[in-house]
């Protein structure tokens, strides 16, 4: 049997097969074709239950991207904090409407601030961290930390993950934490916060109402004779 020698080329900077017999004729094979093989880092969604594993066993350091009220009712204990949104005091007529009718309905009744996206949250990261390092993106919700995590993919980072459903699924004592509240608490705020506690006295008081007339006819019937317009 013969043998076939196989070398390579570049002509023109395009690489082709060139086959060599032993008699020193030479057959000319098709280009091969260059293919730009990229790796795409792939952004890792756990529960919190994982997540916590994540950080004992694996090494991964958490970045906080709440705004910075909710990081300050509650926040994992040595986190790191690159707020995504930040509170919008632009002063152009729209921006003043917007913000004016945002604080008379969310703000008033859930205690959100008038946020933007914020310009500098990549560039931020990239001051604390190497494209290489091991990050644990958490928000209230889980929406805010898939978006910042599809950012710093977008820029670089190879080892991102988000907790699914965010910190409002973590329950109590699962992290050390710092702050006034449990860390699934930590984005009420505002009349949400005490509506509950209004919905039990007006339950308490109707509930005694019906009581006092149901087994007090007589002495209800007097009282709602004083009652005006009665």
């Amino acid at each position: 049997m013969r043998d076939i020698v196989m070398s390579i080329f570049s002509n023109l900077r395009t690489p082709w097969l060139v086959f060599e017999t032993h008699r020193g004729q030479t057959v000319t094979g098709k280009p091969l074709r260059r293919r730009n093989l990229e790796i795409k880092a792939v952004v890792n969604y756990v529960s919190a239950e994982e997540a916590k594993e994540l950080i004992a066993v694996d090494g991964f350091t958490v970045l906080d991207v709440r705004d910075a009220k909710q990081f300050d009712r509650a926040h994992i204990k040595s986190c790191h904090h690159v707020p995504l949104f930040i509170e919008n005091k632009d002063n152009d007529l729209g921006t003043i409407i917007k913000r004016q009718a945002h604080n008379n309905v969310a703000g008033l009744f859930y205690g959100l601030a008038f946020t933007k996206l914020n310009p500098d949250f990549v560039e931020s990261v990239k001051s604390k961290f190497s494209p290489e390092s091991k990050l644990l993106l958490v928000c209230q919700e889980g929406l805010r930390s898939t978006s910042a995590a599809q950012k710093l993919e977008e820029a670089g980072f190879k080892n991102v993950a988000c907790v699914t459903s965010g910190l409002q699924s973590v329950k109590s004592g699962m992290f050390d934490t710092v702050g006034s509240t449990e860390l699934k608490d930590a984005g009420k705020a505002g009349l949400v916060t005490i509506q509950g506690k209004i919905s039990v006295v007006l339950g308490t008081v109707l509930i005694c109402a019906f009581l006092f007339i149901t087994f007090f006819p007589d002495q209800a019937e007097k009282l709602l004779a004083l009652a005006p317009g009665s």
